[in-house]
């Protein structure tokens, strides 16, 4: 049925419905990516070991590779899944890039929420207890120390997007070109 013949029935136009079901199942790839890739975060990334004491707690040394190390496997983890998710939902939904790109920022947005909570939780730990003895040495929580790290599975998507549109946008111009000549 027709996208005309849709909307004179009072129906929800076809290409209409077919952007929002890519940008639910974006959505929804984007959590359950997120949070697989959030325990793969934590398995890959080290732990800081820090001490804590009932005063405070401060990192047990100068630990500045266990930061870095935790970073970049997160980023690495989020670009990757950024490309390939916008991958996914562009061939799902190609010619409407539109809501291609709306459903990659958006898996990306709950994606990046999704992987950072898991693989902060998993390896979660009391630090402020009653039962902490005079100095305790523990192995610190995951957490991102560099902010523009929760920016790469979006950015990954958007750089996606953009080739694509560029590319549709050249195809279309030599056919334009093509044909006038």
């Amino acid at each position: 049925m027709s996208d005309l013949a849709n909307l004179k029935a009072g129906a929800v136009p076809e290409r209409r419905r077919k952007a929002v079901t890519v940008f639910i199942t974006g959505v929804i790839a984007g959590v359950l990516s997120g949070a697989a890739l959030g325990v793969v975060w934590w398995a890959l990334a080290p732990r800081v070991s820090v001490v804590v004491t009932p005063d405070r707690v401060f990192p047990e040394g100068f630990q500045p590779q266990e930061y870095f190390a935790a970073n970049i496997a997160f980023g690495a983890l989020a670009a990757i899944a950024g490309v390939l998710m916008a991958i996914g939902l562009v061939s799902m939904r190609r010619e409407h890039l539109l809501a291609s790109m709306a459903a990659a920022l958006a898996s990306s947005v709950v994606g990046t929420f999704a992987m950072f909570w898991v693989g902060s939780q998993l390896g979660f730990v009391d630090i402020v207890s009653p039962d902490i003895s005079d100095s305790t040495v523990l192995e610190a929580p995951l957490e991102i120390t560099l902010p523009a790290m929760l920016l790469m599975w979006p950015l990954g998507s958007s750089l996606v997007i953009l080739i694509m549109s560029i590319g549709d946008y050249l195809a279309q111009r030599k056919r334009l070109k093509r044909y006038s000549a």
